[in-house]
């Protein structure tokens, strides 16, 4: 996966503590950890931000060693039932973590690779990683994912946004989240640098570290730009960051075109790019000179790749400016998805072909525009709704709120007191929709999964 001699020499790693790590050291320390496995058996990769976490995913990786990452901050509870419907044969784990899940046979700085009792089972030969759909370790579902999947994805990432070997990444995302898992594997493609924290970007020590080690590179989803956008981070000091990527849902169109334009005027550049972790995971990215004019666009097909428009009926729409579903083909695309270990001998099920479950159009310059997400629709009194592209209406109130519904109701949460009439006749205005058609219920904050997306299952089970 990684020829990390080639670069031996370059840093491959920086820590938020201080510590330097070069390709060189990289590859000994994950041929260490990875020696004692086999590609015949199955890891669990319980990830935090750190070095230990990073070394034994790339061993893992390099010696073709199927692995899921995990997030190793999620309830144990959760964590043991995946073990028990998956059966792995070792867990690449905090040393801290009381699993109880087998044998400790290695020690690598704060990780413990343990062996469990688990046999051995056949796994299909082109399966080399495994991650959980939604950034969250309470379902089941895997998407499975082979190395041609994983590479041509990190190739296209490195192609279109121009990586070299003097790049310097800050890890602003969690690695066991696809968005932040990218990130590792195109920068360590082409050698550059891995500025390695956990420290969430809304503390001062983030932006410390930022500063100190030159970060060229930042990435968000909506939730960390909205954030941001609070504390003002396009007037930081911050000569060194070039590029600054948004990925993992729609960020409103508004902020978008802000930070494009402040992007230009300060000789950065801001990248939307759109993907689903079933396709390893981006699907397309909006050039940054037509970013101005195509602000609200998630872009054109990454290198390697092509998007439709289908009707119902499955045949592409050619006709600009007409909803249909989103189809994406490409050599990203998984291998399909697994609920049990016996799903981990499947073949590819996608053949290269994904069905979002979004819906968007094309305009006449081939720039694609999502306008809706075919799950988050409800009926009110017989008419269909949106509630994606209800949510963007009331963000022109509030941009801390989220939208959830069943068939003749719709609540929107929002974290700010005083606007529920205000939202209430807004929508009502802009539906067409009664009054009593919207709730409106106040939070102290959005739940966000740990990738920062909202956390529409949360907020459906509370009303």
């Amino acid at each position: 996966m990684f020829d990390l001699l080639e670069y031996k020499d370059n840093d491959a790693v920086v820590t938020d503590d201080g510590r330097h790590v070069s390709y060189a050291a990289l590859n000994a320390d994950a041929e260490k950890i990875a020696e004692k496995l086999s590609s015949e058996c199955l890891v669990f990769c319980l990830c935090r931000n750190s070095y230990a976490s990073l070394a034994g995913y790339v061993g893992f990786l390099n010696k073709h060693i199927p692995l899921a990452l995990l997030d190793s901050a999620k309830d144990p509870s959760m964590i043991k039932r995946l073990i028990e419907r998956y059966n792995p044969s070792y867990l690449w784990m905090p040393a801290e973590m009381k699993l109880n899940a087998g044998e400790a046979v290695l020690d690598f700085d704060e990780y413990v690779l343990v062996r469990t009792a688990y046999s051995r089972f056949p796994i299909n030969p082109d399966l080399l990683l495994l991650l959980t759909t939604s950034g969250s370790t309470g379902s089941p579902k895997l998407v499975r994912i082979s190395e041609k999947n994983l590479l041509s994805n990190a190739k296209s990432i490195v192609d279109y946004l121009g990586i070299g070997s003097g790049e310097r990444a800050v890890t602003s995302l969690p690695m066991h989240y696809s968005y932040g898992m990218s990130v590792i594997n195109s920068h360590l493609l082409k050698g550059a640098t891995l500025l390695l924290t956990d420290k969430p970007v809304i503390q001062k020590p983030f932006w410390e570290f930022v500063r100190a080690e030159r970060a060229t590179s930042i990435a968000g989803v909506p939730y960390t730009y909205e954030m941001l956008r609070r504390l003002r981070f396009m007037d930081m000091n911050l000569p060194d960051l070039k590029t600054m990527t948004q990925a993992g849902g729609k960020l409103k169109a508004e902020i978008a075109k802000e930070f494009i334009q402040k992007a230009k005027e300060h000789g950065k550049k801001f990248i939307v790019m759109y993907g689903q972790t079933e396709a390893s995971p981006r699907m397309s990215y909006l050039p940054f000179d037509w970013a101005l004019e195509k602000y609200s666009s998630i872009g054109i097909p990454i290198p390697g790749g092509r998007m439709f428009i289908a009707d119902s009926n499955g045949t592409e729409i050619e006709n600009p400016l007409i909803d249909g579903d989103l189809v994406y083909e490409g050599p990203n695309v998984c291998m399909g998805y697994a609920e049990s270990k016996d799903d981990l001998m499947k073949g590819d099920e996608n053949h290269g072909r994904l069905l979002t479950g979004d819906i968007a159009h094309k305009d006449a310059d081939g720039f694609f525009y999502i306008t809706g997400r075919k799950k988050r629709f409800v009926k009110v009194w017989g008419n269909r709704c949106n509630l994606d592209a209800l949510e963007q209406l009331v963000k022109n109130i509030t941009t801390e709120c989220a939208c959830v519904g069943v068939d003749d109701k719709i609540t929107i949460f929002v974290t700010e007191t005083g606007l529920e009439t205000r939202i209430k006749e807004y929508l009502c205005d802009k539906t067409g929709f009664n009054l009593r058609a919207f709730d409106v219920s106040v939070l102290d904050r959005i739940p966000t999964k740990d990738s920062g997306k909202i956390d529409y299952q949360q907020l459906q089970r509370s009303i």
